[in-house]
């Protein structure tokens, strides 16, 4: 634990602006479930429906985008100029056309809605929502091009203050399109998609800006060659991005399916669900800036040719997430009688979501412990094998153990969430062996590059 305290302060520097980035991803979603849910609870669970639904497509192109980031910290960690030019035409690209295919592909989901077996009077509502808020992925995707350049360099902080005034946009537009205040239009549970629309463009614009334009890029905009010529680095970034999306895909799809299993039981349990994975979503996006943190600082001291270094500085980022996981699972337990009421009143979801949070809080530490593993195995670059681990742990143990505990022995949606326990406890368990091995002395399995060591990433 000695050879890791000084990685501690240089990791969290750089966590905690992308944790509250990364809130940023599910704060929309939280402002506009509890804002919704005040109509009632079909109008929640419609949401629930359409974030279950769209958050694959969501986290697909989040997981794409993260390629860049271990390819921009090893660049910078060689300090090779030409190859971060490249690097940030290729993610600005990169991410604009997925972007532009996930959008398309959004306005294809609500014809599968009716075919998921949720309540009719659910998948009315949800149908247009998803619609409109498929289209806030083009510019979410823009945002993200410029956002993991800037985070690959250690500049977390910009996206972090735009994500920040970005959510706040998205309260206040979501309150006024919602009820019809301040001379808006009353556009009821519409008035929440069409106010993430807005916010997310006017975020994607402003970041943007900032790689455009700020002093501190000059040297890296001064290397781009060409705008236009960028095919064999889009292919690198595609390489190392699309099984990240894929295991984000493969992880949130197993959630968001789970939904459905609840939505198989009644309006109820399924708005029950929508309030306890909002919140337990809340604390895996904060750990997952601690993840962020480990690609990038792993990615820039193996770009440096320090291999040990690389490992304690992962090992670093795992024992912070231990410690602040196991506070957000004390913290769930003593609160989850209370935090319900801030989505709803009803007294049933209430209870509901109350026993669903208490199980959340005993996977947390687990929840985790995963993502940072995933978060530092991408600094070595090492992506495809996780993604195989992710599909059998949520895909073939999680799902088919938590139907056969919710119907098979009638535990309802305690049962499904148990069966997400015990898959996101393999998926740690496996992770953390896995970088063990990746980073012991005579196990190198990416040859480290043959340059001089320079002095790592700490924070911009």
């Amino acid at each position: 634990m000695k050879d890791l305290r000084p990685h501690l302060r240089p990791t969290l520097l750089l966590a905690y602006p992308v944790m509250l980035s990364q809130l940023g991803h599910v704060l929309v979603n939280f402002v506009d479930s509890v804002i919704v849910g005040h109509i009632g609870k079909v109008p929640l669970a419609a949401v629930g429906v359409g974030v279950s639904t769209t958050s694959v497509l969501l986290v697909l192109g989040v997981g794409l985008s993260m390629g860049s980031v271990p390819l921009v910290a090893a660049a910078d960690g060689r300090r090779n100029l030409p190859e971060l030019g490249r690097l940030l035409v290729a993610s600005v690209w990169t991410n604009a056309l997925v972007g532009l295919g996930l959008a398309g592909l959004g306005q294809l989901v609500p014809l599968l809605l009716p075919l998921l077996g949720q309540p009719p009077e659910v998948v009315v509502l949800a149908g247009p929502w998803v619609r409109v808020i498929s289209l806030s992925l083009f510019p979410l995707m823009v945002f993200q091009g410029f956002r993991m350049f800037a985070e690959g360099l250690g500049l977390t902080r910009q996206a972090m203050w735009l994500s920040v005034l970005g959510n706040v946009l998205n309260g206040l537009l979501c309150y006024a399109l919602v009820y019809g205040r301040w001379g808006a239009p009353e556009l009821g549970l519409m008035g929440s998609a069409w106010a993430t629309l807005l916010a997310r463009t006017l975020m994607a614009g402003a970041m943007a800006a900032y790689v455009l334009r700020a002093p501190r890029l000059r040297a890296e905009r001064a290397a781009v060659a060409s705008w236009w010529a960028a095919g064999p680095t889009i292919r690198r970034i595609a390489d190392l991005g699309m099984p990240i999306g894929v295991q984000m895909a493969l992880e949130v799809g197993a959630f968001g399916l789970s939904l459905l299993m609840a939505g198989w039981l009644g309006v109820t349990p399924e708005a029950a669900h929508k309030v306890a994975i909002d919140v337990a979503s809340m604390t895996y996006m904060a750990a997952s800036g601690i993840a962020a943190a480990a690609t990038i600082r792993v990615g820039n001291l193996r770009g440096a040719g320090d291999l040990p270094a690389a490992r304690r500085a992962g090992f670093a980022a795992y024992w912070l997430t231990f410690a602040f996981m196991g506070i957000m699972g004390l913290l769930l337990i003593s609160t989850r009688h209370v935090v319900p009421y801030i989505y709803i009143s009803d007294p049933q979801v209430v209870a509901q979501a109350a026993t669903l949070l208490l199980i959340a809080a005993l996977f947390q530490v687990s929840d985790g412990l995963q993502v940072v593993g995933l978060g530092a195995l991408r600094g070595l670059e090492d992506v495809k094998v996780p993604s195989v681990v992710a599909l059998l742990a949520y895909w073939v143990v999680a799902l088919p153990v938590g139907y056969f505990l919710g119907f098979k022995l009638h535990l309802g949606a305690p049962g499904v969430w148990t069966g997400l326990l015990v898959g996101l406890t393999i998926v740690a368990i496996v992770l953390l062996l896995r970088f063990r091995r990746q980073t012991r002395l005579d196990f190198a399995p990416v040859p480290l590059a043959d340059v001089r060591r320079q002095e790592p990433i700490a924070a911009q």
